[in-house]
């Protein structure tokens, strides 16, 4: 079971949630916490996490969940509500990049995901759940890839291309079919045109 499957029926799944996108991020700038206050439990992995909840109205939340070294169990740790998300950076609006920050009413966090595909998908599922579920004040997207924002984005490229290849490899049969369709015709006539030349040859008087 991959990481995000386990935190979805972990975290989210018995509180009647369901969970929409996830990227593992580190830190770009440390915290600075007091050495007493991180309770000795080592080092961790973690995500933010994007979920929505079953029952209507639907109820979206921004959850940073936690996985600490040697243990197989994740940690809900802080939680936003998307009314509570005020700006989502995307770092560099001209290329791929792993970096992004999210401000919250009361928080600002500076992450880089573990790739920029990983960033560009979950950037991507924040902005179209922004626009389905925010209520009157939207968060703001700036230094985004068009991409991200725009309708025909990579949430739909994986679909796109695969309708292209079918709409290739149709053309192609239909060509084909066309092809074989001439040789048929071609063979046709070849046929007609023997059996011409041995009826002919059949009615012919023969030579001694």
């Amino acid at each position: 079971m991959s990481a995000r499957s386990a935190i979805n029926k972990e975290i989210f799944t018995p509180h009647d949630e369901r969970m929409l996108a996830a990227v593992q991020v580190k830190r770009r700038t440390k915290k600075k916490i007091p050495f007493l206050a991180t309770g000795g439990q080592g080092d961790y992995t973690t995500f933010i996490c994007l979920s929505v909840t079953n029952k209507k109205p639907a109820q979206v939340s921004i959850t940073k969940v936690k996985q600490f070294e040697g243990s197989s169990s994740f940690v809900r740790r802080s939680q936003w509500t998307l009314d509570q998300l005020r700006q989502v950076n995307g770092i560099d609006p001209n290329r791929d990049c792993p970096e992004f920050d999210l401000t919250f009413e009361n928080a600002f966090d500076q992450w880089v995901a573990g790739s920029s595909g990983d960033k560009c998908m979950f950037v991507q599922v924040l902005h179209n759940t922004c626009q389905r579920h925010s209520a009157d004040r939207k968060p703001e997207f700036v230094n985004c890839q068009s991409k991200l924002l725009g309708g025909n984005s990579i949430l739909h490229s994986a679909a796109d291309s695969v309708t292209s290849a079918v709409q290739k490899a149709s053309q192609a049969l239909n060509e084909r079919g066309e092809r074989l369709g001439r040789v048929e015709e071609k063979t046709g006539d070849m046929m007609n045109s023997a059996q011409q030349f041995a009826d002919t040859a059949h009615k012919s008087p023969h030579h001694c």
